[in-house]
């Protein structure tokens, strides 16, 4: 580094004394017409970009426990994770292929070293001792979703919550415990990105058609209608306007499931083979208004759950507000707002024009 300034600035000299009579190029000299500070902060910049280079991405990777690994989302959720920047998996947990290392079970093509355990506190115990951020992310029961939650606070980390069917009281649950704990917890009701798309269009269609059904195929048959589409036809039925005037009986059961006091219907079709699909129609008189969203296989929900995981590490929580932050909705319903808004200002600036 002393050699390198040196050959630069007797280039500088020679430059300078075409017109005068050279000066000897002794350390004085040099010290004398040029200040050594420079030297000093080349000295101090490349150090601290080796350091940054080698030691502080391992420091700052996020400690990702999955809680219900062996599922088919938990183990692409793994997979996920780990080719991940800036995160990592530190524990497996499930009560199915326990003893094995998650790598294998994930057929990736090297094994983590990490076995599957059927104790969430074990692994919480193991996790804590670290300095780094850590979080859970829950592919549970709803039954056991509280009880996870609580673990995980009581250890000092935070969780992400993604379990279809929550009941109200559970959540109200899990808010008054991280409101007391002063702890982010993140409930996902949906962590496919595209469904969030389709239910901001549809609310911005609602103000411009009264007609709208929503028809779903799903392969299992047991929980219909589905969460999505339940959550799609709760939001249309919240913006005070009644839909289908022509036909609001619910007594012909072909006519589908009335959701709401709104009279949004909701279809649902169980047919084995085809994708999970979203069908939202609208239509008035001459036109006929289709969202249609289709989920081939989990790895649709990754990047939602990479966000969320990213999101819940930098939630800061004041004691006056609710702990439980509904993150997607939230942006979701922002989202809307803000389209909903733009598309109103738009006809509005049309009707006057024309």
């Amino acid at each position: 580094m002393g050699l390198s300034s040196c050959r630069i600035r007797p280039f500088q000299l020679r430059k300078r004394g075409r017109n005068r009579a050279m000066k000897p190029t002794t350390m004085a000299a040099l010290g004398s017409q040029f200040p050594f500070t420079m030297y000093k902060n080349s000295e101090k910049k490349r150090p601290r970009s080796s350091i940054l280079c080698s030691v502080q991405p391992s420091q700052s990777n996020i400690k990702v426990i999955i809680n219900g690994a062996a599922k088919e989302i938990g183990r692409a959720a793994v997979i996920a994770v780990t080719k991940a920047r800036g995160m990592e998996v530190a524990g497996a947990v499930d009560s199915h292929s326990v003893g094995e290392d998650i790598g294998k079970v994930c057929d990736m093509e090297e094994p983590l070293e990490i076995p599957i355990l059927n104790d969430l506190t074990m692994v919480l115990g193991s996790i804590s001792q670290s300095k780094e951020t850590g979080v859970v992310v829950d592919f549970t029961e709803p039954s056991k979703v509280y009880e996870n939650v609580k673990q995980a606070t009581a250890f000092g980390m935070r969780s992400v919550v993604y379990v279809p069917r929550l009941k109200v009281d559970t959540v109200a649950a899990l808010s008054n415990f991280c409101e007391k704990a002063s702890t982010g917890c993140l409930v996902a009701p949906t962590l496919s990105i595209g469904s969030i798309l389709l239910q901001q269009a549809a609310i911005s269609a609602s103000f411009h058609y009264s007609n709208v059904e929503i028809v779903e195929s799903r392969e299992n048959p047991q929980d219909l209608p589905s969460s999505d589409a339940a959550q799609i036809a709760k939001n249309l039925s919240n913006l005070g306007q009644i839909y289908n005037r022509e036909d609001i009986s619910t007594e012909v059961p072909a006519r589908g499931q009335v959701i709401g006091e709104d009279g949004v219907r909701v279809h649902s079709l169980v047919l084995p083979g085809l994708p999970s699909s979203t069908n939202v129609y609208f239509s008035r008189p001459g036109e006929v208004y289709t969202l249609k969203h289709d989920i081939i296989n989990v790895q649709s929900l990754m990047p939602g759950l990479l966000l969320a995981i990213r999101k819940v590490v930098r939630l800061k929580v004041p004691p006056q507000f609710s702990s439980i932050i509904f993150f997607i909705l939230y942006c979701q319903m922002l989202s809307c707002c803000l389209s909903v808004l733009l598309c109103q200002t738009l006809v509005y600036g049309l009707e006057k024009f024309l």
